[in-house]
This record gives structure tokens, C-alpha cells and sequence, in this order.
């Protein structure tokens, strides 16, 4: 029997826990498939959060998961936008928290990724998450 887990392959980008800083997110390979979704799970924060303490979630792409960019073409993006910076998700204010945002990635590079770029200071920090689910196999094996 064929069901969406035969057809989707999950992935941790950056593991359940307080942040207070940036952090780079780990790399998709999305070899064998066409589509990743990202999902970022937020829990209450933990600092008064503002235009001077807030973290921007940002979509980057790379040819050779060494040299990255911002994905910065809403051509690339489903579910979402991105802006010039490809932040595709900004924290700056009490009550956004804890929520789940989702950001689908169909453009053309292999490797992708979520960095969490923290602005201000965060002494107590924010639960975070962020998981990929990388869709539409190439071939028609199961994922």
C-alpha cells in the first residue's frame, strides 16, 4: 500500500531547543527529489522580543554545500514569500510565539537550507525548531 511516508522523506534541520544565537541549519540534500517543505516549530519566547531583539528565519541554496546563498525568487518558493535577504519567516514581537510556519523550496539548487540569524540580544532564548520534508521522488521507488 501506497501512503504520503512511501512518497516523502523527513529531516532534521536544526534539533528542538533554546536558542539565543544564530545558527546555521543542516543541509537538505535534495537529490532524488523535486520539492522540500521546511516547518519551524516555535515555542513561547523567552525574551521580550522587537524590531531589536528578534530572529529572522532565512532560506538559503548551494550548488556544492559550501558556498551558499539567499534564495531570494518567489519562482522558488510555494506556501511563502521571501524577501531580498530570502527571510521567509521574522519573530519581532510577543503573542507570534509559539506558532508552526511552513515554506515550500522547488527551485533549482541540491542543497538547502534554514539559518536562524538572532538579532539583539537573547539571554533566555526561544524553543525552536525546523524539520524538512523532502516530496515528489524522481523515480518511482518509494522514498
Amino acid at each position: 500500500m501506497r501512503d504520503i511516508s512511501n512518497r516523502t522523506k523527513a529531516v532534521t534541520c536544526q534539533d528542538a531547543k533554546v536558542f539565543t544565537a544564530d545558527s546555521d541549519g543542516t543541509t537538505v540534500d535534495r537529490q532524488g527529489f523535486e520539492s522540500v517543505m521546511f516547518v519551524v516549530n516555535t515555542g513561547i519566547e523567552g525574551d521580550t522580543l522587537s524590531g531589536s531583539v528578534k530572529f529572522d528565519f532565512i532560506l538559503e541554496e548551494s550548488d556544492n554545500d559550501s558556498t551558499w546563498s539567499a534564495v531570494t525568487s518567489s519562482t522558488s518558493v510555494t506556501e511563502g514569500s521571501v524577501d531580498g535577504s530570502g527571510i521567509f519567516l521574522t519573530l519581532d514581537a510577543n503573542g507570534e510565539t509559539p506558532q508552526t510556519s511552513q515554506i515550500g523550496y522547488i527551485g533549482g539548487k541540491q542543497y538547502v537550507r534554514v539559518k536562524i540569524d538572532a538579532t539583539g540580544s537573547h539571554s533566555n532564548g526561544t524553543p525552536m525548531s525546523v524539520q524538512a520534508v523532502l516530496g515528489n521522488p524522481i523515480d518511482s521507488t518509494d522514498a
